[in-house]
C-alpha cells in the first residue's frame, strides 16, 4: 500500500524548559494606543505586572494570578492616558524587573 506524504499527518510537540525569570521590553514602544509585554517565568509563580506614571502613582494592573511555568504575552491598552513616559514592574516569586515604555 502506498501512502501519499500529503496525506500523512504527523504532530510534534515542542517542549523547552524554561532558564529563567525574563520580561521583554514592550513592544511596539513607543506605543499608540497599544502594547505588548512578553514574559517568563520558570517554575509556577504568582505574577504581579503593574504599570506606574512617572510619580509612582499605579496606572493599571496587567496579571495578577498564579502562573505555571512558561512565555507569556500580556497587552496594555493606554487609550486613556496622556502621551509620557510609564514604568511596568513585574513581580514572580523572587524575581523583579522594571522598564519603561514611551
Amino acid at each position: 500500500m502506498k501512502i501519499d506524504k500529503d496525506e500523512l499527518k504527523v504532530g510534534v510537540e515542542e517542549h523547552t524548559a524554561i532558564a529563567d525569570y525574563d520580561v521583554k521590553q514592550n513592544y511596539p514602544n513607543p506605543f499608540n494606543p497599544t502594547t505588548d509585554i512578553e514574559f517568563s517565568i520558570k517554575k509556577s509563580d504568582r505574577v504581579v505586572i503593574k504599570v506606574y506614571d512617572l510619580l509612582g502613582q499605579e496606572i493599571a494592573t496587567l496579571v495578577d494570578k498564579k502562573m505555571t511555568a512558561g512565555v507569556y504575552k500580556t497587552r496594555f491598552e493606554g487609550t486613556n492616558l496622556a502621551a509620557g513616559v510609564y514604568i511596568y514592574r513585574i513581580i514572580a516569586g523572587e524575581f523583579t524587573a522594571v522598564k519603561k515604555m514611551v
